[in-house]
């Protein structure tokens, strides 16, 4: 039996999906990481042959108001997983962000998972925490992904999609970010990629993130495109946009590590992905929205 962290978001309901009934999901309200005692006895309970870590504090700008709230989900609740896991034997699967690489330029080749990490605003450190909490125990992987959108769950604070969609049927010109390089990413890719990584037993860390590179505003336009929405939509930089925190500016992640499996599950390129996504979206009753 696996048990999944977060398992009322994107990635944490996907992941259970994947696997049936060999997950245990684990959630708010029953599964709080800042409450340390309820976390090792839940799962001193359920003794699982191994752990993913979804959950985590995700609101990248009120994390910037809020930041002993974001380190004690973010750091100090892995933390605890990664001690209860240690105690309990089993692997750890800890997802965490392209943001670690906050300080990087937009001229830079594709981050591999050797670079030198820069994070940049308390959401970029507490997750850059976590990944120093997880190292703490042995049997480990840290996946770096990026942008994840797929089917919402209860706890989902929405995506980057389905937040252009939305705004496109209120009929506005929107104004989106096009000097951020990064890789959204598909969440049915990301788990599966995630499952065969648990299963290799090959502990490390690995970049799963969909094919090429894209910026935001790129990405609405393919949106659109696909949709056929003839959106009004404006290229306009980070500074323009006035976030409260700090985002990337180059944050593509080189895949060539994972890519080595020779068996493992595919990582299309982000336009095949989305027009993936976009097929299931209206295929699935409810909505993904």
């Amino acid at each position: 039996m696996i048990a999944v962290t977060g398992s009322r978001g994107q990635l944490g309901g996907e992941l259970c999906r994947q696997l049936g009934d060999a997950a245990v999901g684990l959630d708010l309200p029953d599964f709080d990481l800042t409450n340390p005692e309820q976390v090792r006895e839940r799962l001193g309970a359920l003794r699982p042959e191994a752990v993913i870590h979804t959950a985590a504090y995700t609101a990248v700008d009120r994390a910037e108001e809020e930041p002993d709230r974001c380190f004690a989900v973010n750091a100090e609740g892995t933390g605890v997983l990664a001690e209860t896991a240690r105690r309990l034997d089993c692997p750890l699967v800890y997802i965490s962000t392209d943001y670690v690489f906050g300080a990087s330029r937009p001229a830079d080749e594709p981050h591999r998972e050797e670079d030198p990490v820069f994070p940049c605003g308390v959401y970029a450190r507490s997750k850059y925490e976590g990944e120093l909490r997880t190292l703490a125990w042995q049997k480990h992987f840290i996946v770096r992904t990026c942008g994840l959108y797929g089917r919402l769950g209860p706890n989902s604070p929405g995506n980057f999609v389905e937040t252009m969609i939305r705004l496109a049927k209120q009929g506005k010109t929107l104004r989106v970010v096009d000097d951020q390089w990064c890789t959204p990413s598909y969440v049915p890719h990301v788990a599966s990629a995630v499952i065969y990584l648990l299963r290799s037993g090959m502990y490390g860390t690995f970049h799963v993130v969909n094919g090429g590179a894209t910026t935001w505003y790129r990405f609405a336009r393919e949106i659109f495109r696909l949709l056929g929405l003839d959106t009004a939509i404006l290229p306009i930089t980070t500074e323009e946009y006035g976030a409260k925190a700090p985002r990337p500016a180059f944050s593509v992640l080189d895949t060539s590590k994972y890519q080595r499996f020779p068996d493992a599950p595919p990582l299309p390129h982000w336009k095949e992905a989305l027009a993936e996504y976009l097929r299931e979206r209206d295929r699935v009753d409810p909505p993904f929205g």
